[in-house]
């Protein structure tokens, strides 16, 4: 039975924290090494991860270094760049020859959405997915998705022809009304689709509980306390339709605890469920901004403010009463201040969470730059 736990390459360790396209790829090998010598397999990368550095890395450190068989790989098409039919071929060309691969175990379209989904019609993406099965150039076809159900049906019931859909599902997020993780994972599973889960700690969110809800987690576990990120791991995998957890570690140390819990992988128990929902009521409380870190808002900025990490710490100082002015200056050397913002709303638009960008970045200047 294939492990349910997978390599997330979207968050991977850097040589300089400030440039997202220096991976360390010393460090990435031996993660990649003690996540296959753990018996898990399964890696993920798309287009424009690490500013479009993420899936030559993934050659470098797996596909170089490992026999084909040996381990899945999926990657993405990056949609919002399709202008025309022909470079959906263009695009899927170019992954190919980055990761060094002749074939991909899983492709989606990625980030399918309301706002996506007529170009997608378009220029006959599903079309092209299909072509690619019939080929044997993907074994499995699908997309991810951050929108809510009822475009989540419709997509599926227009496209019955997908294997699976990889959704955003976490415990905090479960009965959330952005993200609807409850209602999409059960809308794939009536169209009788896999499930892979991403942001299952919601961008770390939920590995670095604040101090009231981490009371509740040792209160629960005892002096031999796992770490947070265990029950959120475990939530997610827990579920009956998921085929794979992805895990965007970003150090040995992570991997080396999540294939340790998830090795022999137990699922969550009646209380560790009721434990989940107590945490999740807690941080409902305390967490100003539900922005998961997926940076595809600066895709889009004009003024390259990195709003990822202004909403960290404005939801730091939500749980803390604390400003972090010296990470501030640091995030703000090499990228638009959050006063620069031009109100384009591009950001906005391409933002999964369905986040009001604007006005969190005026209330995060009045709080920092003033």
């Amino acid at each position: 039975m294939e492990k349910k736990l997978g390599f997330g390459c979207m968050r991977l360790p850097l040589t300089d924290p400030e440039d997202p396209k220096r991976i360390d790829l010393a460090q990435f090998c031996e993660m990649a090494d003690l996540f296959m010598a753990r018996g898990f397999r399964y890696f993920d990368t798309a287009y424009p991860y690490h500013g479009e550095c993420s899936e030559a890395a993934v050659r470098q450190a797996l596909v170089e270094r490992y026999p084909r068989e040996s381990y899945l790989l999926a990657d993405k098409m990056p949609i919002l760049r399709v202008q025309a039919a022909e470079d959906y071929g263009r695009f899927f060309a170019e992954q190919l020859r980055r990761c060094g691969v002749t074939y991909f175990d899983v492709y989606l379209l990625h980030n399918l959405g309301r706002d996506r989904y007529p170009n997608a019609q378009r220029f006959d993406a599903f079309g092209f997915l299909r072509q690619l099965k019939e080929r044997g150039l993907a074994r499995k076809i699908g997309f991810s998705f951050h929108d809510d159900a009822d475009t989540l049906d419709r997509i599926l019931t227009d496209h019955p022809e997908v294997d699976v859909v990889q959704l955003q599902i976490n415990y905090l997020d479960w009965r959330g009304a952005v993200a609807q993780s409850g209602r999409c994972y059960e809308t794939a599973v009536r169209h009788g689709k896999e499930v892979i889960v991403m942001e299952p700690v919601k961008g770390g969110q939920l590995a670095r509980l604040p101090e009231a809800a981490m009371r509740l987690f040792t209160e629960h576990y005892g002096d031999d306390a796992p770490s947070p990120a265990s029950l959120a791991i475990r939530y997610a995998a827990s579920l009956e339709h998921v085929m794979v957890v992805l895990s965007g570690m970003n150090s040995l140390a992570q991997v080396a605890d999540n294939t340790g819990f998830m090795g022999d992988f137990i699922p969550l128990s009646e209380g560790e469920h009721a434990l989940a929902e107590r945490i999740e009521q807690e941080l409902k409380r305390a967490i100003r901004v539900p922005c998961t870190n997926c940076r595809y808002c600066m895709e889009v900025c004009p003024k390259q403010i990195a709003v990822p990490d202004y909403f960290g710490l404005l939801n730091l100082h939500a749980v803390t009463g604390k400003k972090s002015v010296m990470y501030y200056l640091r995030y703000a050397m090499n990228h638009g201040k959050a006063s620069e913002c031009l109100k384009c709303g591009l950001c906005e638009k391409n933002c999964p969470q369905h986040i009001a960008i604007r006005p969190l970045l005026e209330e995060f200047a009045a709080l920092y730059e003033a």
